[in-house]
Formats: C-alpha cells, sequence, structure tokens
C-alpha cells in the first residue's frame, strides 16, 4: 500500500507490504528495495465488475506468494539503460 504526500500522488511517503505489513525503505519519495505492484481493473464476467484493485507486496512476500503458481511466473533479464 502507497501513501503519499500530497493529493496528487506524485510523492511517495511510505510503501507497506499489504501481505506482511513490512514497511519499506522510501527515501526522498523513491522505494529503495523490491516492492512488486499491482494494479487491477476488474470488468464484465467477474465478481468484481467495476472496482479497481491495487497493492504492493515485499520481495520476500512475492517470492512466496510465485512459489505457489502451477505455472511460473515468465522472467526476463532486463537491461538497464544510463
Amino acid at each position: 500500500m502507497k501513501i503519499y504526500r500530497d493529493d496528487r500522488k506524485e510523492k511517495i511517503s511510505a510503501v507497506i507490504c499489504n501481505k506482511c505489513g513490512k514497511r519499506l525503505l522510501v527515501a526522498n519519495g523513491t522505494v529503495m528495495e523490491g516492492v512488486c505492484s499491482v494494479e487491477a481493473d476488474w470488468g464484465y464476467f467477474s465478481g468484481k465488475d467495476g472496482e479497481h484493485h491495487s497493492f504492493d507486496l515485499c520481495e520476500a512476500c512475492y517470492d512466496e506468494v510465485v512459489k505457489s503458481f502451477q505455472i511460473p511466473a515468465d522472467v526476463q533479464e532486463c537491461v538497464e539503460l544510463i
């Protein structure tokens, strides 16, 4: 769960893992450790039609959730651009 300093949601003041409650390190509005942010808009044919869900997971909780998948997540190397 992201907590913002401003109404326009531009400056993050805190990120808390929705699963375990861990408060992640944030410095000057930047998250300084691994976080998985999920956004889902539910549509027709779901029991959540018209709802928007969002949550954040720390890296340990992400690893725990992914281990339960029947089909592994697709993982690709990312190249950082300078």
